[in-house]
């Protein structure tokens, strides 16, 4: 392995676990639409909420796909022993995506469910920490 790569392990390694995470669910947001617009539909529906749960899916899909897509290109940037500029940016938009989850979820009063979230924010806020300029 290269001296790139050993030197950013832990910025590495994090980038993948955004790509999976991200790419995956706005993958599957992509591809069971219906699905999941009838589940958060329910989910929303006792939520002030409730009326905007499409749009609102359809920012998350965005903002899910582009964090994930910059995490990917910046992941072989750092390991191109180029900019973390890229990297940077995909994980601030991991935790911005992630809040905007967390909020949903509390406003739902699915707090278990926005528990969860937490797990996600803590290596994601880590990662935003790791590659600040």
């Amino acid at each position: 392995m290269n001296d790139t790569v050993l030197n950013n392990a832990t910025q590495l390694l994090l980038l993948l676990f955004m790509v999976i995470t991200f790419l995956q669910s706005g993958l599957d947001k992509v591809f069971d639409w219906g699905g999941n617009l009838s589940w958060l539909k329910s989910h929303f529906e006792k939520s002030p909420l409730k009326g905007t749960v499409p749009f609102l899916l359809a920012v998350v899909l965005l903002v899910e796909l582009a964090a994930g897509l910059l995490c990917a290109v910046g992941f072989f940037q750092i390991v191109g022993g180029g900019s973390s500029t890229l990297a940077f940016y995909g994980a601030i938009l991991c935790c911005i995506s992630l809040l905007m989850l967390l909020f949903g979820q509390r406003m739902a009063k699915d707090y278990a469910g926005a528990m969860t979230i937490a797990v996600y924010f803590v290596p994601a806020i880590f990662l935003v920490f790791l590659l600040q300029p």
